[in-house]
């Protein structure tokens, strides 16, 4: 089963390199992987997308608080949890093909962010299957040039689940 791991993580020097580490010495593939300060600019989360069954993720969650580094552990996989992801995608588009962009984009909830000559490039916000389609269908209306995923984000709805313990 697919799960959405977000580790509250210390700021410092390799523990990055600890956690994900930790993760592929376990034989585990990382399927995306984002990481960026908190409010707090001592403490980084990550949020890790990975597969395996629930009994070998709660191991490997338990083992993740076990790091020095490590400040919390949560499966977002379990509970009511909004995922998103960010789509950076460079399209060479002919003149005739722009207001079909545009009205797809629209309609996904995207918008053009650069346009020259030579690109378009657009940016969309959706979940993984609302992306991966949009990539599929965008296609036909232009040559992809590149793609830039953010990789899975989550985040647990009503009162915070993850918090630096004071």
């Amino acid at each position: 089963m697919r799960h959405i791991i977000a580790i509250l993580l210390q700021n410092e020097a390799g523990a990055l390199t600890r956690v994900t580490g930790l993760i592929s010495a376990r034989g585990y593939n990382i399927e995306s992987l984002s990481v960026a300060p908190t409010n707090d600019p001592t403490v980084s989360r990550v949020t890790l997308v990975t597969i395996g069954s629930d009994p070998v993720i709660a191991q490997i969650n338990a083992q993740l608080l076990k790091l020095v580094d490590v400040v919390a552990v949560e499966d977002m996989t379990v509970g009511d949890t909004l995922a998103r992801e960010l789509l950076l995608i460079k399209l060479q588009l002919g003149a005739e093909q722009v207001e079909s962009v545009a009205a797809l984009l629209r309609r996904a909830g995207g918008r053009i962010l650069s346009t020259d000559a030579s690109s378009y490039i657009v940016e969309l916000v959706g979940t993984e299957h609302e992306i991966g389609e949009f990539i599929a269908g965008i296609g036909a209306f232009g040559e992809i040039v590149e793609v830039v995923r953010s990789g899975v984000l989550g985040i647990a709805r009503g009162n915070p689940k993850m918090q630096v313990a004071k």
